[in-house]
């Protein structure tokens, strides 16, 4: 068997697998959408955030920052941006995910 032949017959196994590989990813994303659009229809909107899919940050309450100081009796108190919302004052529900319905 020539250095060629095996080249050629590794370029198609690969080829094959890439192939395949690709098809089964579009197939299942096909499936999940159509999924996810026949649950959108039927479903209810969450109830806690009432369809929208974000709120209002429970830590910050909306302030996009917090009072922090690494000691526990702290001298200087320092406002930092929460970590929850990254500064965006509404964090993702927790309850839908983000979708909005249950």
């Amino acid at each position: 068997m020539n250095p060629k032949q095996l080249v050629t017959g590794a370029a198609v196994i690969l080829g094959g697998i890439f192939t395949l590989n690709m098809a089964s990813t579009v197939t299942l994303k096909a499936l999940q959408f159509a999924s996810e659009a026949k649950r959108r229809k039927i479903a209810p909107p969450c109830r806690v955030c009432r369809g929208k899919g974000f709120y209002i940050c429970k830590l910050c309450k909306g302030n996009a920052t917090i009072e922090w100081s690494p000691l526990y009796d702290p001298v200087a108190i320092n406002p930092c941006l929460c970590p929850t919302c990254e500064g965006n004052r509404v964090q993702r529900c927790l309850n839908c995910v983000g979708r909005g319905y249950d």
